[in-house]
């Protein structure tokens, strides 16, 4: 039922093209009649010419000019509906196979960042391919081959027992036993094959990671190590496929010694009951042609459940990954806000990832637009949690978060979004040009705001320098570029985007001290008119906050600006006091050694 389930719902993907479908469907039943018929027409011939003709060759040749007439007729009919439907089938499947895979991938990219960071990116990419491949494989061979060969047998097989049931018989048993046989060997081959997917996918994603992180692989002198895991990964894989395989040979051998005792069975029954009057040489060569229809339909029966049995725990990740349902996503009554003044309001705000240890627990605070607000506290004190709220990367298990008075539930996702630039700690480019990457957030900037963008974020510099300055590009997450390059070139995208919400979560921690001075210039500019949320690893940067909150365990548990909280002598004064000290620490010249 799995299997019947999945291929179903493969044919229900070309709902799209559904008219076109059905005319192919309707073309190929056509075919399969024509099929069935012309073997039936030329038994009629072969009677006809063993029989009684009338003398002369003219008056014999319009005797049997009705037959073959009609013989050609359904052979040439043969010929241009098998021609038309291979034409339209293959640029029907690989029109769906195209849309399917965009779809797809708009998909995945909108599942949230919880869904992505369980996911390895490899895996998503392969099961992508991987079932894009196999839908349209399907759709090829439905339209081509599969569904003429269901009608053939399923349909017009059962109707030989009118032209004779004796010599249907065989027919019958030999579909039968195919039918069984190939349902064992699946029976048998099911786990075994899933098992195989998942050594795929494990494949996969070890080469992709290993891909990912070359520099590590080659710094560490990892290669030889990580070719081994991967040869060990493929021995498992060959391990857990020869037995299926081996299950397929089996029943490979079996269906053709079944397919040579039923036609040998055919003739000498044949024979018999032509002996004893019982059928005519015509009924004779007409089934043993249907037979030999029979057997090629029966083995492309086969070999279709066979790749299908092989695709289907493919296809089952596929449509897996398709129906999960994104945790964030606009509701029907969504609306767009365009562009918001930036009051931000955080009410009784709580979220968990794991659903037992809160991240951050009952936060409640309001922002002005325009305050600059900064963000203080331990690792994984929920400060990038509550920022990741804010722009619904999750939302809260309880608690309301609003923009200018409206709920952001309420709001469009991308209306949202547009309204808030973020620059990440982990700096994440695209393999595109420098001006692909800073157009990510405002498509439709001209070069002129580029430069000036790049200005601004200290980065025209580098580059102007770089051989081909703007169109250069970059590389996988901008490897060709240094650390403090990387991260101003994400600034400068934030900049770009010009919204009234901004977000720096560590923005200038790959910079040096000079550079992220420059840069920390720039954007106390930008910052200007616009309500921002600053993460800062150096507490000393945040003096200009309107106000700081100070975050431990996920809970606020002091707000006040900077010269309040150091008056007040508590868990942000302890902060600054022990980077103090550490700053101290690195300045201090090293111990001579005792002589």
């Amino acid at each position: 039922m799995a299997f019947l389930r999945v291929y179903l719902r493969v044919l229900e993907l070309l709902a799209a093209e559904a008219g076109l479908a059905g005319m192919l469907a309707l073309a190929n039943i056509a075919l399969a009649v024509a099929l069935f018929i012309e073997p039936v027409l030329f038994g009629r011939i072969v009677d006809a010419l063993s029989g009684p003709l009338p003398r002369g060759a003219s008056a014999a040749a319009l005797a049997l000019a009705p037959l073959i007439g009609a013989w050609v007729l359904f052979g040439l009919f043969i010929i241009v509906a098998s021609t038309l439907v291979a034409w339209f089938a293959d640029r029907l499947a690989h029109r769906r196979r195209n849309m399917v895979l965009a779809d797809f991938f708009e998909h995945v990219l909108q599942l949230p960042l919880s869904y992505h960071a369980g996911a390895h990116s490899g895996r998503q990419v392969k099961v992508m391919l991987a079932g894009t491949d196999t839908l349209w494989w399907l759709w090829v061979s439905f339209f081509r081959e599969h569904f003429a060969a269901f009608v053939f047998i399923f349909v017009l097989l059962p109707t030989t027992v009118v032209l004779n049931w004796r010599l249907a018989l065989p027919l019958l048993v030999l579909a039968a036993a195919f039918t069984m046989l190939t349902a064992l060997v699946m029976h048998r081959a099911e786990a075994m094959q899933r098992a195989v997917e998942r050594h795929y996918s494990d494949l996969a994603e070890t080469a992709s990671d290993a891909l990912g992180n070359v520099a590590v692989v080659q710094s560490f002198a990892r290669i030889e190590l990580e070719v081994s895991y991967l040869r060990s990964l493929v021995n498992s894989l060959l391990r857990a496929q020869m037995p299926v395989l081996s299950w397929w040979a089996v029943a490979a051998v079996l269906t053709r010694t079944a397919t040579t005792l039923t036609l040998l069975a055919m003739l000498l029954l044949g024979a018999w009951f032509k002996l004893n009057g019982l059928v005519s040489v015509g009924e004779i060569v007409s089934f043993m042609a249907i037979a030999t229809l029979l057997i090629a339909r029966l083995e492309q029966v086969v070999g279709f459940a066979n790749r299908l049995f092989m695709d289907l725990p493919k296809l089952a990740e596929f449509f897996a990954v398709l129906d999960t349902v994104p945790a964030v996503r606009d509701r029907p009554d969504a609306v767009d806000p365009g562009r918001v003044r930036g009051l931000i309001e955080f009410r009784d705000v709580s979220f968990s990832y794991d659903g037992k240890r809160p991240a951050v627990a009952d936060l409640s605070f309001t922002v002005l637009p325009g305050e600059r607000v900064a963000l203080v506290g331990e690792t994984g004190s929920g400060k990038t949690t509550s920022l990741a709220l804010l722009h619904r990367a999750f939302d809260p298990q309880s608690g309301i978060i609003t923009v200018d008075g409206m709920d952001i539930r309420a709001l469009a996702i991308s209306g949202l979004r547009r309204n808030i630039g973020v620059v990440f700690q982990e700096t994440l480019l695209f393999n595109r040009s420098i001006a692909e990457n800073l157009r990510v957030g405002k498509p439709e900037a001209t070069d002129e705001e580029l430069r000036a963008a790049a200005a601004r974020a200290q980065a025209l510099e580098f580059i102007e320098r770089n051989e081909g300055g703007f169109e250069a590009r970059i590389g996988e997450r901008g490897r060709l570029l240094s650390g403090g390059e990387r991260q101003r070139l994400a600034i400068a995208r934030a900049l770009l985007k010009d919204p009234p919400i901004l977000i720096l979560d560590e923005a200038t921690s790959a910079l040096d001290p000079m550079t992220e001075a420059r840069v920390n210039l720039a954007l106390d500019e930008v910052m200007k008119g616009r309500t921002t949320f600053v993460i800062a690893h150096r507490l000393i940067t945040i003096r200009s906050a309107t106000r700081i909150l100070v975050f431990s365990k996920g809970r606020i548990v002091e707000t006040g600006t900077y010269e309040e909280l150091m008056l007040r002598g508590g868990v942000f004064a302890a902060l600054v006091r022990a980077e103090q000290y550490a700053l101290a620490e690195e300045k201090m010249p090293p111990l001579k050694a005792a002589q």
